[in-house]
Order: C-alpha cells, then structure tokens, then sequence
C-alpha cells in the first residue's frame, strides 16, 4: 500500500444529530456551515474575511501590474496604450511589475492562511464557502491582461492558420499569416514558423473561437480564458467528487487542486492545459459514476487536444479490471487481474483512441498532429531533468575536447527518462488492479513520472500532477510538500508576459522594491491571520454513488 493513499472510500456511518447547542448545517444561508466545521467565534470570522481580503487584494494589484507587464499584444496593436489612466501602468513597467510582485506574494500568503481552514482534519470551512473565495480572487485575474506567458497569441494564430485553409502541422504563423499580421507579431519569434504542438480538438474549439472573434485580438482573448474558466471549473466539481472516493476530505482535496498555480498560470495565464483538465478529470468521475464507456469518450475528447491525457485511460482501464474480477470472484492480484487488464485495457484504450481519430478525421485536419509532437522539444526547458542532464553531459563533452556532442546527449537522455515514465506508470497500473493504489492517485503519480521525466517541464503541468494528488492522498507529508512545490512555484516564474529581453534589469528593481513594499501589507496581517485550528478527527466520506455497469 501507498503511504497515504486510500485504495476505497470509506461508507459513511448514520447521520448523528449536531451537538447541543449547534445550529443545524444551512441555518447560516446558502452554503454556509454554522456547525463544528464551520469558524465559530466571531474571531475565527474576522480573520477568515481579513484573510479573503488580503487574496482579493493581492488580484487585484496583480491585475494592475498587468495592464504594465502583462501579455498585451504587439504595441501597434496595444487598445489601452495612449488610453487615460488604464494606459499609465504601461509607460511605468517597472512599477507594474513591482505592483504584480507584491499581488503574487499576498495571494499565495492568503491561500496558505486559508489552507489552515481547509487542512484535513481541521477543515473551518464548506466546499462552497472555498468555491467563493477562490472565484473571488480569481475575478479580478480573469478581466485582466494575460500575464506569465504569450501561449493564448499563439492559439490566436494557430486557430487563424486553421481557419484560412492553411494545415496547422505543416505551416507556421508566419509563414501562414505574414509576418505584418498582428497575431504573429504578439508571440515570440522561436514559436512564429514552427507547425502547432496541439492537437484537432483544441484547434477546433480554437478555430470557433476566430470564427467569433475575428479580427479582434482582445475578444479572441477573452474567449479562451472563457474557455480556460470552463476547464477550470470544471475541475472544481471533479476534485471534492474523486476525493470522497478516496476518503479525502473535499475541502481539503479542493483548496489543493485550485493553488496559486491555477490562479496564475491557469487563469490569468490562459494556458490551454485548465480545458484539458478540466475536461480529464470530470471523464474520470464519469467513468466512476457512469461506466467506463462515457469516461473512455469524455477523456478521449481531453486528449484530442494534448495527446499526454490519453495515460488517465489506463488507470480507469485498471480500475474496471479489478471491479470485474473482484465481481466475478476473482482474484485481481494474480493471474486473472492481469488477464482482465490486458483486455479491459485493450477496450478502453480503443474507445478512447477511436474519439482521438474521429476528431481528427471530422475536424479536416487529419493526423499531422503526430509528427507535430516533439515542436515543444526545439525549448530547452531547465526546469526539466532530463534536459538538464543532456545539456550538463554536452558541456562535459566541450570540456573535455570531444567536442559539441549536446544534440546527441540530450536525445538519450530525454529517450532514457520517456523509458523511465513508462516504466513508472505500467508499475503503478499494476498496483491499482491490485489494489495497493486507488486510480486517481495513479493517475496524479503517473502524470508526474511523465512530465517530470519529460523532456519539457513548465511550471503548470506540475498542475496535472497536484489536482489528481489533491484528491487521492492524506499523507501529511506528501500534501506537506505539494504545498510548499505549488507556493514556491507559483512565485518562480516572474509575471512579465512581455518581452523584457534588453531590459531585464528592471525585473531585479522590481523584486527587491516588492520587497520594501511587501511590508505594509504584511504589518496589516498581524493579529489577523487565520489561527489553526484545533485537531479533530476527519468527518466519515460520504461515498460517491456507484459505477453504472
């Protein structure tokens, strides 16, 4: 057995009448408890709305700083640029980015004090009460400019490609559109002539998205963050659902999922990962609550727009092998488990494989998609291992006098850890039918070994990891570390969505004046944090209903 990870939800005992004294769950309104779980002192209170403040605060600095340093596009092309007072943070960049700094700091703080309410076994709050807050400080990221990345310009004109009959795998931006056209000009050169790393069916919600927007870029925007939002929340209703199946508290489960990675990279962000996600993880509770067919073709769907979604399908396979032979009555660690997984795996995969072809058939753009695979390889990402290793094992190589050899080191060693994920992910398929692992946590693991061990990591496909593991692990040390990764991360990548190539000194004036600046806000938070709670025993997970065969 995993540490910490629950191979069934627990049944739920009768319902206990709430002790003397206790209001009844809903007699505070809507959503509110006003039971044990819920802040019972006005106290408790006060400092819970101080610390959904200080969050919506910090948005809202960071979406000032975005009208400065965000993602906006090609200058010529800028609406807020000469704009009165909207146009003022742009003339001031490094103040703009000094003000996202300080924003970015105050809302991982406020989610960590909030996470002191939504720990397991000491959660303070419901599932609609940390729904609220995090839609609360995710509103002001979510009419703001793009800010840690330029991706949604990049969708923006592959979808363009798309739309003027051009083959999105064959054809860059440029050489599609022209280097003048506005699309082109607002992503960054290394991405502007290779062929679209995406798959047919993000291109073809892409391609609707042109066909609403047309030419104007701001709208084109704003309707794939819409569509990141869906993604996103969508992914909000799958977390507290997978993790009752696991004997996870929701609570916990959900503040996890939905970290300051999501808030940044997801929302503000816009990267087409939060649809995909989304999209995943509600195929996985499908496949839970409705049988494993409709899972199969909603997660099928997930992967017609990033091919890497397509592992989740072997984690749900091994989950109905083991449901099958424990109800045939037989043994799933043995012989028969792996009979059944060899052939419910083979069905599964097909179902999902077949949605991933009709896509590309029907949408017209057909199978270019597969050699379209390794563009995102041409960036030599750091945060990778296995890139760092070729790279570190090529200059040796100089080093020594072999000669430049880095090309060649890194294609064995980006090979050598796509070996190791593989061998990672088919052991923990085997542990789920075994029953050591429950699925969603193989599905969290298995996400992991691949990127990690990937040939390109960017800080949000740590997303792909966190959101599963959010909702299948209790370990406290586990959960202990994918906080301190998703809040260390969250600050990492600095929040210029711009090019700031030949003045990058301003983003060390901005770092060390957030410094300065981060104490005021810090002053006004004493003796107004969120206390921790006292210990109780984790409240019996109600089960989620059963699978449908």
């Amino acid at each position: 057995m995993v540490p910490g990870v629950t191979a069934t939800a627990p049944t739920a005992p009768p319902e206990e009448p709430p002790p003397s004294g206790t209001a009844a769950p809903g007699a505070g309104g809507p959503g509110e408890i006003t039971g044990p779980e819920a802040p019972a002192t006005p106290d408790e209170r006060r400092r819970l709305r101080f610390c959904r403040r200080f969050g919506f605060t910090g948005s809202l600095l960071m979406a000032v700083g975005a009208l400065g340093c965000g993602a906006a596009p090609a200058s010529a092309y800028n609406p807020v640029l000469g704009v009165r007072v909207l146009g003022l943070p742009a003339r001031l960049p490094t103040v703009s980015l000094t003000l996202a700094y300080v924003g970015m700091g105050m809302v991982v703080l406020a989610w960590l004090w909030l996470g002191r309410l939504a720990w397991p076994g000491r959660v303070r709050l419901s599932v609609r009460q940390l729904t609220r807050i995090l839609v609360m400080w995710a509103a002001p990221l979510a009419v703001a400019p793009p800010l840690f990345s330029t991706d949604v310009y990049g969708y923006l004109s592959q979808s363009e490609v798309v739309s003027r009959g051009f083959d999105p795998y064959v054809y860059g931006a440029a050489q599609a559109l022209g280097l003048d056209d506005p699309l082109v000009a607002s992503i960054p050169t290394i991405w502007r002539t290779t062929p679209s790393p995406y798959g047919p069916g993000f291109l073809t919600f892409g391609r609707l998205v042109t066909a609403i927007a047309g030419d104007d870029i701001v709208l084109g925007v704003y309707l794939h963050r819409v569509l990141a939002l869906v993604g996103i929340g969508l992914v909000i209703w799958a977390a507290p659902h997978l993790a009752r199946r696991a004997g996870v508290e929701p609570i916990a489960a959900l503040w996890l999922a939905v970290s300051p990675l999501v808030l940044f990279h997801l929302v503000s962000g816009i990267h087409n990962d939060a649809i995909m996600l989304g999209v995943v993880f509600f195929g996985l509770e499908m496949g839970f609550r409705k049988g494993w067919f409709l899972g199969a073709l909603i997660i099928g769907l997930g992967a017609s727009g990033k091919i890497p979604a397509i592992l989740a399908l072997a984690f749900l396979a091994a989950h109905v092998a083991r449901e099958r032979c424990l109800a045939a009555g037989r043994d799933p660690r043995g012989r028969d488990g792996l009979v059944a997984l060899v052939g419910w795996g083979a069905l599964v995969t097909a179902t999902g494989l077949g949605v991933v072809v009709a896509v590309s058939v029907l949408s017209g753009l057909g199978f270019g998609w597969i050699a379209a695979l390794s563009v995102p390889n041409l960036l030599r990402s750091w945060l990778s291992v296995t890139t760092d290793l070729g790279v570190l094992g090529g200059q040796i190589g100089i080093a020594l006098g072999l000669g430049d050899h880095t090309d060649a080191v890194l294609s064995l060693t980006r090979s050598a850890g796509l070996g190791v994920s593989a061998l990672v992910c088919a052991l923990l398929v085997l542990a789920v039918v075994r029953g050591r692992l429950h699925p969603v946590a193989g599905v969290a693991y298995g996400f992991g070994a691949v990127f990690l061990a990937g040939p390109v990591l960017h800080p949000w496909y740590l997303l792909w990891l966190m959101v599963p593991l959010a909702a299948s692990v209790t370990a406290p040390r586990i959960r202990g570390a994918a906080v301190a990764i998703c809040a260390a991360v969250a600050l990492l990548v600095p929040p210029t969505g711009n090019d700031f190539t030949f003045r990058a000194y301003q983003l060390p004036m901005a770092i060390f004046a957030a410094l300065a600046v981060a104490v005021v806000p810090l002053l006004a938070a004493r003796g107004n944090i969120p206390r921790i709670p006292p210990r109780r025993d984790p409240a019996p997970v109600a089960p989620e209903p059963e699978e449908v065969s």
